[in-house]
């Protein structure tokens, strides 16, 4: 009877001891990409990243949208000093960058296929995943030039004003899927590191 009973908290030990790191593996990735998982749509964000028209003074035409990084803030510029303000998630540290870059194409429910580079960094991750709820670019994705950059949904509403991604620019579904059927294929998008003066 004793060593059954060793034998049984030996199991849950062990047990134990493959949950925590299978959670703590998932917890170190670093991008918080999940596929498969589906988005809470219940999710509330936080008011600073709720999708809000603001005071925002820009020399850029209207329809132009601006990426601001250090704030966590796109912004598609509205004319007469306004502009509409969604909260996004951004690149995180090694995986900033700044340009001028246009809209190229855009997909409604789009496939995930990581790039290569993506694949060598984070080998768990799908080498191909179909659009749906589960997927990790959510609602929409809009191509930024010929970089591997998106702006896109995500089923992680928890990462929006974050900086978690591999490059691309994240915003929840609803967010995204309003974006999107705002700007057209050509949009100018300026990405920025810093706040302008």
């Amino acid at each position: 009877m004793t060593k059954l009973r060793h034998l049984v908290w030996m199991l849950i030990a062990t047990g134990a001891l493959v949950l925590s790191t299978s959670q703590g593996f998932a917890q170190s990735r670093p991008d918080a990409d999940e596929p498969g998982l589906v988005a809470d749509d219940g999710y509330e964000l936080d008011p600073e990243w709720q999708k809000q028209v603001v005071y925002y003074r820009t020399n850029e035409a209207p329809g132009t949208i601006i990426v601001a990084t250090a704030e966590r803030h796109l912004y598609l510029v509205q004319g007469n000093g306004r502009a509409l303000r969604y909260g996004i998630g951004v690149g995180r540290e090694g995986f900033t960058w700044q340009g001028l870059v246009s809209i190229t194409r855009k997909a409604e429910w789009p496939d995930w296929v990581p790039p290569p580079e993506m694949i060598a960094r984070q080998p768990y991750l799908p080498r191909f995943m179909a659009g749906g709820p589960g997927n990790p670019l959510g609602a929409r994705a809009m191509y930024l030039g010929t970089t591997v950059y998106r702006i896109h949904g995500t089923n992680r509403p928890d990462t929006i004003g974050t900086a978690v991604s591999s490059g691309c620019f994240r915003l929840v579904n609803n967010d995204v899927a309003d974006l999107y059927s705002r700007v057209p294929v050509g949009t100018k998008v300026i990405i920025r590191q810093k706040p302008e003066l």
